[in-house]
């Protein structure tokens, strides 16, 4: 009996807010499944390098936005998925009837080294059982997925040989980027293959939830870092490189702040920092190891000042340590009282970290960003805690986070 074929979104786009993932991204026509091997992962960089050059910046600005894309969109593709319909997606069909077995969809990637590692988002490849990738020129090739990280959002693609002998895009410094620059996106919205949109990055430092639900945690995991744009990202987009005027890659363009999943000018793109930390593990080992204290909280404020009478106004104060995560073997302590103020409900009494190793932690934000780009698992860490008004370092050795 002949399977029939459905449409997934997998460019879904989530809502900042976190009320749901909406619908998106376009039909396409049905092809025969293929069951042609693919070659196995290469060996892995230690490191991806920082961008050494690029686009010369020209004096006029259009020329600026129209070399970038010359160099730029011959790297950029479009990747076609094909995923068995488990009838738990977190995107759904746009149209037609419900598929009975398999679904599919699109979304973007770039090149990233000429051993044909493409670079896409964990949710527009996660559970593909078939991917096709789609060039430029309309070159195509099979691939399949090498890693998967979806605390970061980032899975990387094998491309099955032969690929166009295209130049692979180069990863930028995000920690160099600044608001107001020009910021350049590429990508396939709507299906609309190697569109280009510019806008400025409007802010840097976001963090947000859109990583792995974890029981253990009692929440989502939160990627850090990530840059904020006014570039036009719509459905499709996911996967696409936000650039810098010199041609780099600055970030992952992977999510939108929008009523049902149309631009409204607030885009987010993982930056390419967590990119050169990630992919290379994703590579080798087909995932990433991120380590883990085992706490959750909030930034201190004036409030919670006032009712700890605490000697620091700024820090990160723990709310809830997990149980039996490095926080807790190390003693940590976590709120213990509830007290209202200006009709509002605060969580106190916990321990307020105000550093790591030696580093000041001014919000909650500071320590996650910390863990993620400066740590690794195994290592230990001391952090400065302040407890009944008296300040102590507790060394903590760093595990895995939870898989659940």
């Amino acid at each position: 009996m002949k399977t029939r074929l459905g449409t997934l979104a997998v460019t879904g786009i989530i809502l900042v807010a976190l009320t749901a993932c909406v619908p998106c991204g376009v039909p396409l026509q049905v092809v025969e499944r293929s069951s042609s091997a693919l070659p196995s992962a290469t060996t892995a960089p230690t490191a991806l390098p920082r961008a050494q050059g690029g686009v010369s910046p020209a004096l006029d600005p259009q020329q600026v936005v129209i070399d970038v894309y010359q160099r730029a969109n011959p790297a950029v593709v479009n990747v076609r998925v094909t995923k068995r319909n488990e009838g738990s997606f977190r995107f759904q069909p746009q149209q037609g009837e419900p598929p009975d077995e398999y679904v599919r969809g699109q979304g973007s990637g770039f090149l990233i080294d000429h051993q044909g590692h493409v670079v896409t988002n964990n949710h527009v490849a996660e559970g593909a059982e078939e991917v096709l990738v789609v060039f430029s020129d309309g070159a195509q090739a099979r691939a399949k997925v090498l890693g998967l990280d979806p605390d970061s959002d980032l899975a990387v693609l094998q491309l099955a040989p032969p690929w166009p002998d295209v130049t692979p895009l180069d990863l930028g410094d995000s920690s160099r980027v600044q608001v107001g620059q020009l910021a350049i996106a590429i990508g396939n919205p709507f299906g609309l293959q190697g569109t280009l949109t510019t806008g400025i990055v409007s802010s840097v430092g976001r963090t947000l939830p859109l990583g792995r639900q974890s029981t253990a945690v009692g929440g989502r995991f939160s990627i850090p870092s990530m840059i904020q744009t006014d570039a036009a990202i719509n459905p499709g987009n996911s996967g696409g490189p936000l650039l810098n005027a010199q041609g780099q890659v600055i970030g992952i363009n992977t999510a939108i702040n929008a009523i049902e999943g149309v631009n409204s000018g607030v885009g987010f793109a993982v930056p390419a920092d967590l990119i050169r930390r990630v992919v290379p593990s994703l590579i080798k080992d087909g995932r990433y190891a991120y380590p883990w204290l085992g706490v959750s909280g909030s930034d201190v404020n004036p409030d919670i000042v006032d009712a700890m009478k605490l000697p620091e106004r700024r820090g990160a104060l723990i709310v809830q340590v997990i149980k039996g995560s490095p926080a807790d073997r190390a003693g940590l302590h976590g709120s213990n009282q509830t007290v209202t103020l200006h009709e509002e409900e605060l969580e106190i009494g916990g321990d307020v970290i105000t550093g790591i190793d030696g580093v000041p932690i001014k919000r909650f934000d500071d320590l996650l960003i910390y863990l993620v780009e400066k740590t690794t698992v195994g290592q230990t860490v001391q952090l400065t805690v302040l407890r009944d008004g008296k300040t102590m370092t507790v060394p903590i050795r760093l595990v895995e986070r939870p898989q659940d």
